[in-house]
Parts: C-alpha cells; sequence; structure tokens
C-alpha cells in the first residue's frame, strides 16, 4: 500500500514520541527536561541501569548511547511491537485520530480477514475458559493443581479446556452465526475426509491461548490429558494470524518485563514459562513447538542482548542447546549472545522451582555459562585426545566452527577463548585471567605457554601467534634487553594508549591487541586495563572521566605531557579515525616487531654455556646493537629494507650479520 504524500509527514507532526516512548520506559526525572522535550530513561532495548536512551520530542527522534538504537516513533512502535511498517503507522494513525487512506481492494480485504480470523480466535478463548469451569475438565483442573497452577494463574494465562467430541467448538461458533470458512480458516477445525462436518482440531485438552506482542490471540497450544495420544502437545496449524517459527509464547508480558531488568530466559514449553513467570521471572519465553528459528533468535534479541536458555537436563534438552549454538555463531554481533543453564539431570525449569524453589534456579541463571563453553563441551566431552591426529581433529572441526562467525571480532576472541580451553586440556597452557572479567590492577595474559628445563629453564610466549614473550627475570634485567627494548617500546606503548584514549570509538577493533600488550609501567598497565573494560561494557563515551576517577589525575597528565605523545598525529587529530587507525596499527606492528626479536635475543641468552665466554657475550652484545640500530633505521630508503617475520623493516646487511652472530652462537653451543 502507497501513501499520500506529506501523510508521514503530517502523522509525525501530530505525534508525541516522548508519550509514544514514555508507554515502555520510566523518565529520569533528573536528567528530563519535559519543558524543552529534551527526556532520558534507562533503554527499553537493552539491559541498564543508567539512563542513556535519548528522547528528542522537538525533532521526533529517540537515540541510545548504548547500544545505538535510534529512529522515529514510526521506527518504535515497530521494534517494541514487532510489526510491520504499515501496521505502525495504523497504529499511530488510529491514536492520532487520523483516517489511514483507503487501501487496494486486495490488501484492504486480507486486512479484514485477519481481523475477522483474530475476533474468530477471541471467541474461542471465552469457550475453552468456559469448558475448564465444567463438570467435563473436573481431571483438567486437578492436574493443574498439582502442577500448582490456581486460579488466579489459570486466569492470568487465559487456561482453557477442549471437551472431548468431535464437533463441540465448531457447533458453538457456528451457532454465534461464524462462517465455516472463518473457523478452518483460524485453524480451529479441520475439513474432514469423509465428506462430513467439519471436527475440532482440539479435543480432550488443556489449552493455552498465543498471543502476539500486541496481545492479539493468533494460535493455541493444546496439552493431552489422554496419556496415550500420540501428541502430549500439539500447536495450531499454520494460518494467516500464525507462522510458528516467526513467534513466541508470553512475548508480549516477557519483553515487558526485560525492559525492567528481569533476564530474559528461554525455555521449552508452556508450563515451564508459566512456572518461571508464577515464582518471579516474568521476563520467560518458550518456541512454539519446535526448535529455535533464525527469526525467532532475532526475536530474543530484540528483547535483551543476551538471552538465558534454560532448557532440560536431559540428552534431547542437550541437543536443543547443541543445535542453538549452531543456529546462533554465524549470527553473533558485538552486544548480541547468548549464555545456558542447563538443569539438572531429568528436570525441567518447573520441576526445579516446585522441588527446590526460586533460589536454586537463581543460582542456575546466575551461573550461566557462555557459548563458546558449551561449544567446547560439545566438541570434546567424552573423547580422548591421545594421538596427534585426534588433537589436529578436533582443532578443524573447532575450526569450522569459529569460521562461522562473520563478525570477525567475535570471530578473534572466540579463537583466543579457544586456544586457553585448548591449552587447558592439554597442559601446556593456563588461563592466566580469571573468570569474572579484567581487574585494573592485573594485565591480562592470552596465549599459550610453554616450560623448557633447559640449564635453569625458560618460560616465553608463543610467537607464531605473535604472543609477547615472557622472559625469565635474570633475562630481564640484563644489558641485552636493556640496552633496547625500553625506549622505543615505552614511547610507542604511550602513542598507542593516548591515542585511544582521545578517540575511544576505535577501541573495539583494537581491543583484542591491546589486550596482549604489556605494559612496562605500573600507570600504563592500569590505563590499558580500564580501556579494555570500558570496551567491554560498552562505555565508549567518557573514557578519560573513567580514568581520572580510577586513577586521579597524575596518570593522564603524565602520559599527555610526554614531548613524543604530543606531536604523535593519532593524538594531535583526535577524532580523524583513518589517521588515528593507521598509526595505532603501525605502533602496534613495530611493538610486536620488537618483541619478537627480543625474544630471540633473550632466548640464546638462556642457551649460553654455564662458563663464562667473553668471545660470545661481545657477539650477543654486537648482535643487540645491531637490532637497536634497524629499528632506528625506518627513515632510510625502502629499496634498502626487508620485512622480518613480525612485520619489521630491517636493513639487510645488518639483519644478515645478526642471523649470522645468532647462527653461530647455536653452533658454539652444539
Amino acid at each position: 500500500m502507497s501513501l499520500p504524500p506529506g501523510f508521514l509527514d503530517e502523522l509525525r507532526n501530530r505525534t508525541s514520541i516522548s508519550q509514544v516512548v514514555g508507554r515502555k520506559v520510566i523518565w529520569d526525572q533528573r536528567k528530563s527536561n519535559q519543558g524543552k522535550g529534551d527526556m532520558w530513561a534507562p533503554c527499553p532495548f537493552h539491559q541498564e541501569k543508567s539512563a542513556s536512551f535519548h528522547v528528542d520530542d522537538r525533532k521526533g527522534y529517540y537515540y541510545c548511547f548504548g547500544c545505538h538504537a535510534k529512529g522515529d516513533a514510526i521506527t518504535f512502535i515497530r521494534e517494541t511491537e514487532n510489526v510491520e511498517f504499515m501496521e505502525a503507522v495504523e497504529i499511530l494513525a488510529r491514536e492520532a485520530g487520523m483516517p489511514m487512506p483507503q487501501r487496494d481492494p486486495q490488501a484492504q480485504k486480507k486486512a479484514d480477514k485477519r481481523n475477522q480470523l483474530s475476533d474468530v480466535m477471541d471467541m474461542a478463548v471465552q469457550f475453552f475458559r468456559l469448558q475448564l469451569s465444567r463438570g467435563v475438565a473436573a481431571d483438567a483442573r486437578a492436574y493443574l493443581q498439582r502442577r500448582g497452577l490456581m486460579g488466579e494463574t489459570q486466569a492470568r494465562f487465559e487456561i482453557g479446556f477442549a471437551p472431548e467430541g468431535w464437533q463441540n467448538l465448531w457447533d458453538h461458533l457456528r451457532g454465534k452465526g461464524v462462517e465455516e470458512e472463518l473457523i478452518i480458516g483460524a485453524g480451529l477445525a479441520k475439513p474432514s475426509n469423509k465428506g462430513g462436518k467439519p471436527y475440532d482440531a482440539f479435543r480432550n485438552r488443556i489449552m493455552f491461548p498465543i498471543r502476539d506482542p500486541r496481545g492479539r490471540c493468533i494460535a493455541f497450544g493444546g496439552r493431552a490429558m489422554d496419556p496415550n495420544d500420540n501428541a502430549k502437545y500439539l500447536n495450531s496449524s499454520e494460518t494467516a494470524l500464525f507462522d510458528k517459527g516467526r513467534n513466541l509464547y508470553n512475548h508480549g508480558p516477557a519483553r515487558e518485563a526485560a525492559g525492567k531488568g528481569q533476564p530474559l530466559i528461554v525455555a521449552e514449553g508452556y508450563m515451564d514459562v508459566i512456572a518461571l513467570a508464577e515464582a518471579g521471572f516474568g521476563a520467560s519465553v518458550a518456541p512454539l513447538g519446535t526448535a529455535i528459528t533464525e527469526n525467532q533468535l532475532q526475536l530474543l534479541w530484540r528483547i535483551a542482548p543476551e538471552p538465558i536458555i534454560a532448557l532440560d537436563g536431559d540428552t534431547a534438552g542437550l541437543r536443543a542447546a547443541m543445535r542453538v549454538i549452531d543456529l546462533a555463531l554465524p549470527l553473533l554481533e558485538a552486544g548480541k549472545s547468548l549464555r545456558f543453564a542447563l538443569m539438572p539431570e531429568g528436570k525441567d525449569p518447573d520441576d526445579l522451582i516446585r522441588q527446590e524453589g526460586p533460589e536454586k534456579l537463581q543460582e542456575l541463571l546466575d551461573n550461566a555459562i557462555p557459548m563458546v563453553d558449551l561449544l567446547w563441551q560439545r566438541e570434546t566431552e567424552g573423547k580422548v585426545f591421545d594421538s596427534p591426529e585426534r588433537k589436529a581433529a578436533l582443532d578443524k572441526s573447532l575450526r569450522e566452527k569459529i569460521k562461522l562467525i562473520r563478525d570477525p571480532s567475535i570471530r578473534e576472541h572466540y579463537g583466543l577463548a579457544i586456544k586457553d580451553l585448548r591449552g587447558d586440556l592439554f597442559g601446556f597452557s593456563r588461563r592466566s585471567e580469571q573468570q569474572g572479567g579484567r581487574g585494573f590492577n592485573e594485565a591480562p595474559q592470552r596465549g599459550f605457554q610453554r616450560d623448557f628445563q633447559r640449564g635453569g629453564g625458560f618460560k616465553g610466549g608463543w610467537r607464531k601467534g605473535g604472543f609477547a614473550p615472557t622472559p625469565l627475570a635474570s633475562t630481564k634485567s640484563s644489558m641485552l634487553v636493556s640496552a633496547g627494548e625500553g625506549a622505543d617500546n615505552h614511547l610507542r606503548e604511550a602513542v598507542i594508549l593516548a591515542a585511544l584514549i582521545r578517540t575511544p570509538q576505535l577501541l573495539p577493533e583494537f581491543d583484542s591487541q591491546i589486550d596482549r600488550m604489556q605494559c612496562h609501567d605500573r600507570d600504563r598497565s592500569d590505563i590499558r586495563n580500564i580501556l579494555l573494560d570500558c570496551t567491554d561494557r560498552g562505555e565508549l563515551l567518557d573514557v578519560e572521566g573513567r580514568i581520572f576517577e580510577a586513577l586521579g589525575p597524575y596518570a593522564l597528565e603524565s602520559l599527555f605531557a610526554l614531548p613524543h605523545v604530543a606531536i604523535a598525529p593519532a593524538v594531535r587529530r583526535a577524532g580523524d579515525l583513518d589517521t588515528v587507525r593507521m598509526s595505532v596499527s603501525e605502533e602496534l606492528a613495530k611493538l610486536q616487531a620488537t618483541r619478537g626479536l627480543d625474544a630471540e635475543i633473550s632466548e640464546a641468552e638462556e642457551d649460553l654455556p654455564t662458563s663464562e665466554d667473553e668471545a660470545l657475550t661481545h657477539r650477543l652484545h654486537q648482535a643487540t646493537e645491531t637490532r637497536n640500530r634497524a629499528l632506528r633505521s625506518e627513515q632510510e630508503d625502502r629499496a634498502h629494507y626487508d620485512v622480518g617475520e613480525n612485520g619489521a623493516r630491517i636493513n639487510r646487511e645488518e639483519r644478515d650479520a645478526f642471523d649470522a652472530i645468532l647462527n653461530n652462537i647455536n653452533f658454539t653451543r652444539r
């Protein structure tokens, strides 16, 4: 349907976006200025406590500084009500008292039919509710009471009963004058293959109405009372109103509860959702008789950025969790993920709440595991990796899974997490970063580590992966390291940190590289950790304020007072994303290259014979000086340079001399 020129402009002029948004949020009275139409509230699109969601009533737009959601009143209705564009326009037009333009005949006919089907569904809800109170539903009422669903709960979720018999609902609706086509079109009855009257789709079942986010009944789910029934649970067939892969049970109430800060829980069935809601977990939903679909996953992320999948603790529940992982991996984005709360074996959330109380369930939710850990569990549990071939098969399988992730930043973080887990399994690495996030006072360190016992031992980084080495204390204090590493690396660290402080929007791009950067100064290490923490939290608006609050003014003043920082283009041209991105990338590459060479020298020094060898010591000293000259010769003609393994540009003659010295040392050692 096309709208006449000016219709949307008139609709926006008549609509107060603060009134539209105000139905879904609680305004922060301290930050808001109603007279100027400047309104602030916690964002309805992601969980937060601070008021970072801004509505400009005069301009008619909203913007969240946390999740970056933005749009006008129509966009807000579409996102919060899960409706199409024209439906959102109709909602606002109705509220504004504006008649909608006439649709073309076909579209009008389709809309009218949907409205008629919705009316028929409401009539069915009332019929089933009435039947539950009659004698034919005595067994159904007893079952509900055994499950703890008393009268108030039954009324809240509009639970009803479809009595035995072939035409109970059919005869009731026909007696109300409802056309046969509408009853069948709503999925309430099916035509007979024997030429008789159509028969009811639901018989001898406890009935659960399924409503869309706007509260309209679009389908039913029925729980069989006969234990011998072929289908314990039965959903309505797909109709013009109902697509089971695009809807969620309890969607509307769950979205409202999630907007008030409750965690979004995804359970398997109606009874679980009802038990969760009655126990105080109002933001609970369930898929409708199928595994979670891509459309349902997107609906979940519209409600909350990190839904918790709470599945039954049996084989089927674990299989369902694994299917969700495979579905979600290609769709992951920054701020959109899943966590998993696996119930004890043989129990579902309803069982757990009734037997052990809501506190036990809350404990499981608090300890919900990240998706990467469950992926690792699937690939390793019950398997033995006692040969290179089996280890290689594990690596291949995990690589294939990680390749499914489209977002490059998330793909890199998954790779790092898998490397940590792999190291734990095979015993040559450990996680140095404890669960619970990064602390400001301890620099996180990731990657493989090795221990050799060669004349006192050596502990170093896995250089192929680019991780910084961890030399022995004796090596750190030697003349080789002190001669070259300090000055250049300190300068680069300072420029990198200062540039990202002044242009924090680039922090997510360099998160993993900054994570691996080892700062030799305590203040800079603390600054680095604060930057990482801000990135993890998505709080990039006031990075300098966070550093000032945590470390006081001296740390920032001393950093930006350094002459080489003040003249750095990345600092002088803060906000120029291309300049800052290029400068930070170059400094990180140089830092990594320098430390790669340092690792070679450190390893060579560790391999020195125990007896003093002045000639070898002299040669190592020469090698150090050669390395330093190479790193400072970057202004020479590019034609005279080679690119080293770690990306360093090194004069050919000096590098050849350096390699010759090291080869001679290795030969002498042997």
